[in-house]
């Protein structure tokens, strides 16, 4: 058991005293930015002192030591109060009552563009190896994860999570003391989407193989071996409020000039081209929850086949799959991938399932692509590529050196590498020059 050491996180965090608001996503979004849903596993002393651990050695800490923690691992200032800590972060109390830190949904699923800290944004900068690594270490528990959390920065073995959490339960959710062989794979590399998408879907997840309405689907993090079944189940009032939140999040806006002519030559082409998958925008959108079928997409399919069937049957079984009944929101074979919503994807770089693909342009173009590259990981103004729409990458010639040290490694995206493949949706490489920019023109005003 010593292995779930590394996800057993934090002590549950404190609610907020007061009077509770009557509309559902005010208090999803209270219960999201002021409560922790994991146990307790580091200490305020390893947040202070996670700077020992950076190679190479400092003498002392950073003088800007809150801005030096989320450059290096990736993190941004909270948009609410947070105290000193970054967003995704919350100060608690351990099972003591001594200073301690946990981490909350905003680590994967709080991200920043321009200096602007964005709920619900994927954070395409995090190193999340590094940062269970390091907080491991300086709070002198484990400095070792059980599995890979990360093969590559900006992305996150999060399907890996759920099967080796769900290893260790019972369908009714009580705690097992032998590990269910479930077939976890680490090597998916997973973007993390936006969330402001999910209004628009019927199924969620990749794959499309969760149901977008499904609120136990989003609890599946509480299954740390810290928190009871009874626990687990007695928070199912308070995710109903987070989804309600969730689903009243509205995508930012390109906060750029447009090019309203070329946009609306472009908005022409989207219509014949990729409305199809992909929806349709303004007052009257719809949105045809697609899911396309692999030998059509093309793309990377090692997400695909990342989930064992034994895993499926498992969490088919379980509480989380009897929301609605015996035969509410099971989970669904999985055929192909979703073509998510388009809204706000100007922000929401870098693309396809395993952020693999950098810029919109690129997207639109299969044979341009870089097929190893790197990135400075900030989110600032000049870190932006405004005419390719996305990330500016330095594209490399070679593949990263195994003898370089593993945070240095995972800032280097290789495409040859498990999961990371950028192959794939093709449908942009027939369009003229001129075509892809009027249509990545449209892209910036939805």
């Amino acid at each position: 058991m010593n292995r779930l050491a590394s996800l057993v996180i934090l002590l549950q965090g404190f609610p907020v005293l007061g009077a509770e608001p009557d509309n559902a996503a005010e208090r999803g979004r209270i219960a999201l930015t002021t409560r922790s849903f994991t146990p307790a596993g580091w200490t305020m002393k390893g947040y202070e002192n996670a700077w020992k651990t950076w190679q190479p050695r400092l003498e002392e800490a950073p003088a800007d030591y809150g801005q030096a923690f989320r450059d290096h691992y990736g993190l941004h200032r909270a948009p609410y109060e947070n105290g000193p800590l970054p967003m995704g972060l919350r100060q608690t109390k351990s099972l003591l009552l001594s200073k301690a830190v946990t981490n909350d949904c905003m680590l994967c699923h709080g991200g920043s563009i321009f200096g602007k800290s964005i709920i619900g944004l994927g954070n395409a900068s995090l190193d999340i190896q590094a940062f269970f690594e390091d907080m491991g270490k300086a709070s002198g528990t484990l400095g070792k994860t059980p599995f890979v959390f990360s093969n590559a920065r900006g992305t996150i073995e999060a399907g890996a999570m759920a099967v080796f959490l769900f290893q260790y339960r019972e369908p009714d959710l009580s705690l097992r003391f032998t590990r269910l062989d479930l077939g976890l794979r680490d090597d998916l590399c997973e973007d993390t989407p936006a969330w402001w998408h999910l209004k628009k879907k019927k199924t969620m997840y990749y794959t499309g193989t969760g149901h977008a309405r499904s609120v136990r689907s989003l609890m599946q993090f509480m299954l740390t071996p810290a928190n009871s079944a009874a626990y687990i189940q007695s928070e199912e009032a308070t995710f109903k409020d987070i989804q309600a939140y969730l689903l009243s999040l509205e995508p930012p806006k390109y906060p750029f000039p447009v090019d309203k002519d070329l946009a609306a030559r472009g908005g022409k082409l989207f219509a014949k081209t990729c409305a199809r998958c992909h929806g349709t925008y303004g007052a009257d959108w719809s949105y045809p929850n697609k899911i396309v079928d692999i030998d059509v997409i093309g793309t990377d399919r090692t997400r695909l086949d990342g989930f064992s069937v034994p895993f499926g049957e498992h969490y088919n079984k379980s509480w989380f799959a009897r929301e609605k009944g015996d035969d509410g929101f099971k989970a669904n074979p999985a055929a192909g991938y979703q073509a998510p919503p388009l809204d706000g994807i100007w922000a929401t770089a870098p693309y396809f399932h395993n952020g693999s693909v950098p810029t919109l342009q690129d997207v639109l173009n299969s044979k341009a692509r870089p097929k190893i590259f790197t990135r400075s990981f900030k989110t600032a103004e000049e870190d932006y590529d405004k005419a390719k729409v996305g990330w500016k990458v330095r594209v490399l010639e070679n593949a990263p050196d195994r003898a370089i040290p593993p945070y240095q490694r995972r800032m280097i995206y290789d495409t040859t590498e498990p999961g990371r493949g950028n192959q794939g949706h093709t449908f942009g490489d027939d369009l003229t020059d001129q075509e892809r920019r009027a249509l990545i023109e449209y892209l910036k005003t939805l």
